[in-house]
């Protein structure tokens, strides 16, 4: 298994405090010689310093350590305000190596304040948590794909320790059970997704695997069915079965084509049951896949004609 090095998240005092002019020099520009600092220029007063102060530091305690934050009420540190020429409030200021290197004023909304802080970090020299993570993600799909589905499912428990709300990682779950035929398992982890990416496309593409899985497990003899489609192609149940069938055995071109063939000779058989199956099998693969390109581009030119 991939060792992700996640460890434990700093505590909010290793993060986060306020300072004075006393000790500026000390929480600032010397703490920033070795990771940013961002300072927040504030005062009680100010309405629109009383939601970004706690919007900075979510985004910080998210950094987990790869920034650190300093709030500065400006009535009480008016000289360090003066000299860094602070005229409106909130003023937020990144500092690393002992100068200021970003800022920006006003509130913003919470996308440009973690925007503001992956530049920092990265301007730094470092790597956002995001950035760490996704890349944990990709190394998990690889395993995924060479067939190590254990150590998949172990690598992204480890990463949704660190984010529970990482989409790739959750869907990656799901299909790594999947993946080791433990359909009951992934059917549990999918049902309880967070409701903030429960309709994400990767919890989307998930749910569509499942389901096919599941489809799997009652799929008739390939043989059989193509012999009865063979010999009466308009039975539609028997061409159906063997999409299904196809699927299961790996040949999802194969399972495209009997579907859309079915579609071609009725489109509303079964409530609409070959189309719905196409959905199900596309939902399923990336939206770049050949045979999903190749399938959406057949069956719209089926129902355009």
């Amino acid at each position: 298994m991939m060792d992700l090095n996640l460890s434990a998240a700093p505590t909010d005092a290793d993060l986060i405090k306020d300072t004075t002019e006393a000790t500026f020099m000390a929480d600032v520009v010397e703490a920033s010689q070795t990771v940013p600092v961002i300072v927040d220029f504030w005062a009680p007063w100010c309405g629109p310093c009383k939601t970004l102060g706690p919007q900075l530091e979510e985004a910080v305690r998210a950094a987990k350590g790869a920034v650190k934050m300093v709030k500065v009420n400006v009535d009480e540190a008016q000289m360090i305000a003066g000299q860094l020429q602070i005229q409106s409030i909130p003023t937020v200021y990144a500092f690393f190596k002992g100068q200021p290197v970003d800022g920006f004023q006003g509130a913003v909304p919470q996308s440009e304040i973690k925007a503001f802080i992956d530049r920092v970090v990265k301007a730094a020299g470092g790597e956002a948590p995001g950035d760490t993570l996704d890349e944990a993600v990709a190394a998990a799909e690889e395993m995924l794909t060479e067939g190590a589905a254990t150590d998949a499912a172990q690598t992204f428990a480890a990463i949704l320790g660190e984010d529970a709300n990482h989409a790739g990682a959750y869907g990656g779950m799901v299909r790594a059970h999947i993946a080791m035929g433990e359909l009951d398992q992934a059917e549990a982890i999918l049902n309880g997704a967070p409701a903030e990416i429960s309709n994400s496309p990767e919890l989307e593409a998930a749910h569509a695997q499942l389901e096919l899985a599941r489809q799997a497990e009652s799929a008739g003899p390939q043989d059989e069915l193509r012999s009865a489609v063979e010999a009466s192609p308009d039975d539609h149940q028997a061409r159906f079965d063997l999409a299904l069938a196809l699927h299961a055995g790996g040949d999802v071109d194969g399972a495209v084509a009997e579907l859309l063939e079915l579609f071609r000779r009725d489109r509303e058989w079964n409530e609409g049951a070959a189309k719905t199956q196409l959905f199900t099998i596309f939902d399923a693969l990336k939206p770049n896949d050949p045979v999903v390109l190749n399938g959406r581009r057949k069956l719209s030119s089926m129902i355009f004609a």
